[in-house]
């Protein structure tokens, strides 16, 4: 979300260019004329992932003006591309995630100065292709939706540093349940610690140590917090964090001077991490961006009961991701209210009745306060889950284009 350096670990990013008649094998792009713009006055361009023979990533223009790019990015069939990233200089600026083939398209905006970027498409045969912004982005006017919106910026990266402190006190007293020896109380400090995570993970683009680039894992803190042990581990950094703890706490059902070193380790990477938060900025569109990477999230991770394999309490992540994309909403709803009022109160709505939805698992007994995602409610139950997050996320997806041509 914010414009700093993230090593390639988890996920990956999209934000981009367009246009240009540069062929390349497996990623390419290519354009005649000027890429269109929409009503608001983005630049529009599409990506088109393909397999078959050679796996490729496709841009309809390589080339637009500086200013407001909105990218939609369609997987047609390839199954070894998932992710794609805009770069500049080692720094990730935009993302899309969980690219499977067939697929509705996907889409974020990004506002861009003049420069040289490069679409980063891990998994296709040529994995990346340069693209150019021309020109300068014009500065904003100042006036009163404008600032609006700034404020909601400055209010969120307010909120979102606030949480990063109140996580090093949850993850302190993890610790200390660890190192005293008490499961009972190590597994119940390790769910209340999760959620202030994963309020703020949309940020993760910027999580990363001073001195590493985007390609070092020793550095990426969001792959030494909360790496799951089914993502590739990257030998060179081995695995430690969130979820290292949570296989020890509750399929070992142990607590070792290995898990005690990774609480340690967690409470060292926290206090990293509060720092590093300190020195982000955040654009309005990336509050919208943000609050949409979290709605996917929530659909790609926690609704499959992937996140927590091993305490499954995937609901209290799905509420921390549900509130961290509400909060970004929040704070851009004032300014967004003067662009789009019906779309800000669709918006709410829709916020509404996820959370009226979440609230029917709220089990103040439980690990975390919501039920655990067995195997037996998930197969009852995702289905609907799924399909209140999509109808949120179909008009939340539309705000960062408006945000940034405001």
């Amino acid at each position: 979300m914010p414009s700093l350096d993230r090593p390639l670990a988890r996920t990956a990013l999209v934000a981009v260019l367009a246009g240009g008649a540069v062929v390349l094998a497996g990623c390419s792009s290519s354009s005649e004329a000027a890429a269109p713009t929409s009503s608001s006055g983005a630049s529009q361009v599409n990506i088109t992932l393909t397999g078959g023979d050679s796996d490729a990533c496709t841009l309809d223009y390589d080339s637009v003006p500086a200013g407001p790019v909105t990218f939609t990015v369609t997987n047609e069939s390839s199954t070894a591309i998932t992710e794609i990233e805009l770069q500049s200089d080692n720094r990730i600026l935009g993302e899309k995630e969980n690219l499977a083939p067939g697929l509705s398209p996907v889409s974020f905006t990004v506002t861009l100065d003049g420069g040289s970027y490069e679409i980063y498409c891990p998994g296709a045969e040529t994995e990346t292709v340069a693209f150019t912004v021309t020109g300068t982005a014009a500065s904003s006017s100042g006036g009163t939706v404008q600032s609006l919106l700034e404020d909601g910026a400055e209010g969120y990266a307010t909120y979102a540093n606030g949480v990063a402190a109140d996580m090093v006190t949850a993850v302190a007293n993890l610790q200390t349940a660890i190192d005293s020896g008490d499961l009972t109380a190590a597994q119940d400090a390790y769910a209340k610690a999760r959620p202030f995570y994963e309020k703020i993970e949309s940020d993760v683009d910027g999580f990363v140590l001073p001195g590493y680039d985007a390609t070092d894992n020793a550095g990426n803190l969001d792959y030494l917090i909360d790496m799951r042990e089914s993502t590739p581990v990257d030998d060179a950094v081995g695995w430690s964090g969130f979820h290292a703890i949570e296989r020890d706490l509750f399929q070992n059902g142990a607590i070792t001077d290995q898990t005690k070193t990774y609480a340690a380790d967690l409470v060292t990477h926290t206090d990293e991490l509060v720092d590093v938060m300190a020195g982000l900025t955040y654009a309005p569109e990336d509050l919208a961006n943000g609050a949409a990477d979290l709605l996917e999230e929530v659909q790609a991770n926690k609704i499959t009961g992937e996140e927590e394999l091993y305490s499954h309490i995937d609901l209290v992540d799905f509420a921390g991701n549900v509130e961290g994309a509400e909060q970004a909403f929040a704070y851009l709803r004032p300014g967004l209210e003067e662009i789009d009022a019906d779309l800000a109160d669709q918006v709410q709505a829709q916020f509404d009745a996820v959370n009226a939805l979440l609230d029917t698992y709220r089990d103040s007994s439980a690990l975390g306060g919501y039920e655990l995602w067995t195997d037996e409610l998930k197969a009852t139950d995702a289905a609907a889950l799924s399909k209140a997050v999509q109808a949120l996320q179909e008009p939340l997806s539309s705000i960062a284009e408006k945000v940034a041509t405001a």
